[in-house]
């Protein structure tokens, strides 16, 4: 890492991309991320300057409640705005000053855009998940859903399957106090019922046991964070699997409910959904969302599979 400072990094960044809209990457351990390629080769293709910056906390030394500052230097050097990912997607809501209705409603941010020297708060991941599962899993009951992860993923992901239509969203987390919070939240906005925590590895298994399917939301997987995060007989054939994380695309998860004879659902598509919603937002451009899908599966063919983003 250069001695060059945060703050003056990014102005200088902001300089060399002068006369183009210039947005952003927010997070932490994000520099494998496929998002620069995968916004950049759509704007080439529309015909529109565009750059897009990673900024990782890590390599900097910050903290994901540093999100707040880089909010205010990104947007006073003249980002039009900021995607966010993990470990940040509610420690940026205190630094916004407005969200979306969909983002006040599940409480997580994945896009920030610029406006008028305010700074709004979008999400796209709920509905790039369900436009993912509806694509990817055609026809997949919703009668009961076990939800793994209750961070910004997994509010995003619970939301997305109660606005499908879901019945009830079984919610673990290995933070007691988040998936409470997460299920109360839900209940909030969907009716009592519709959401349920889960209590302990009994409580687990008897979920996954009667419910129609399984959607993964922590970093487990990821490069950094190999392995399954459940006992993988818990996996029975009759039970359809979905997947966040999307690099590797064959995680542990997915390639074990695979083999076990599972429908399963990698992150790839919740990932370009998303994506091709988050560059509408930034550019006012109407994305080819097949091409940009067809972009992203050529990108992880050409790239490899080293480490990773969840969703």
């Amino acid at each position: 890492m250069s001695h060059t400072s945060f703050p003056d990094a990014v102005r200088e960044h902001a300089d060399l991309a002068r006369g183009a809209l210039l947005v952003g990457l927010v997070g932490t351990g994000i520099g494998p991320s496929l998002s620069p390629a995968l916004h950049e080769g759509e704007a080439r293709r529309l015909g529109v300057r565009y750059r897009y910056r990673r900024i990782d906390l890590a390599d900097w030394g910050l903290a994901p409640e540093a999100v707040g500052d880089v909010l205010a230097i990104t947007r006073d050097a003249g980002y039009r705005g900021l995607n966010i990912t993990h470990p940040c997607k509610q420690a940026v809501l205190p630094h916004l000053d407005e969200l979306s209705a969909d983002a006040e409603a599940l409480g997580a941010v994945n896009t920030v855009v610029f406006e008028g020297g305010r700074a709004v708060g979008h999400n796209t991941d709920w509905s790039g998940f369900t436009r993912g599962l509806a694509v990817g899993l055609p026809g997949a009951a919703l009668g009961s859903v076990v939800l793994l992860g209750a961070g910004g993923a997994g509010a995003a992901v619970a939301y997305g399957l109660l606005t499908a239509g879901a019945g009830t969203v079984h919610v673990a987390d290995l933070d007691g106090d988040r998936s409470a919070a997460l299920v109360e939240s839900l209940r909030t906005g969907f009716g009592a019922g519709r959401a349920v925590a889960v209590h302990g590895d009994d409580g687990l298994a008897a979920a996954i046991g009667s419910a129609d399917g399984l959607v993964h939301a922590t970093p487990t997987g990821m490069a950094e964070h190999p392995g399954l995060p459940l006992p993988a007989d818990l996996l029975r054939r009759d039970l359809w699997v979905a997947e966040v994380v999307y690099r590797p695309l064959d995680t542990e998860l997915v390639t074990t409910a695979r083999a076990r004879g599972c429908r399963v659902l990698d992150g790839g598509r919740m990932f370009a959904y998303q994506a091709a919603q988050g560059f509408r937002l930034f550019t006012g451009e109407e994305p080819d969302v097949d091409r940009m899908l067809s972009h992203f599966d050529h990108l992880v063919r050409t790239s490899g599979e080293g480490t990773s983003d969840v969703g």
